[in-house]
């Protein structure tokens, strides 16, 4: 297996690898809020305990589809999710803190819940684009 990259990508390549990580991160973000959602609605739940399962639906949608057709990575499997989950085993944590002690102090946990899900957005991108990824782009046939 192939782990270098096929060739440069382009402004126009890496521009397009945006815009899919964007789509592929909103519907693993339907997902999330739905489940927030339901989990806020239904059940008498704090706010960490409607967001965590949320979390864990989002990222393994978002993990799934981009690896495979935002990246196109031929990377090991298991060693690229590792990845991923060293990268939650920190925002996780910090996200959770940080949404707790905002809705704690008041401030609506839709809010809360819009606003980290931007960050994790912008954050996650950058990790798999130049960590997770970074040498296995577009080795996938």
């Amino acid at each position: 297996m192939n782990e270098q990259p096929k060739q440069q990508m382009t402004k126009k390549q890496n521009f397009f690898q945006v815009i899919k990580f964007a789509l592929f991160s909103a519907s693993a973000g339907i997902i999330q809020f739905l489940t927030f959602t339901l989990l806020t609605e239904l059940t008498d739940l704090k706010y960490i305990y409607c967001y965590l399962p949320a979390l864990v639906l989002s990222v393994l949608w978002n993990f799934t589809f981009n690896r495979r057709f935002t990246f196109k990575s031929a990377a090991n499997v298991p060693i690229a999710m590792l990845k991923v989950a060293l990268f939650y085993c920190v925002f996780t944590p910090l996200s959770t803190w940080a949404g707790g002690a905002l809705t704690d102090a008041g401030v609506n946990d839709y809010i809360v819940e819009i606003g980290t899900m931007l960050v994790n957005l912008i954050t996650e991108y950058l990790y798999c684009r130049f960590v997770v990824y970074r040498k296995s782009m577009n080795t996938r046939e």
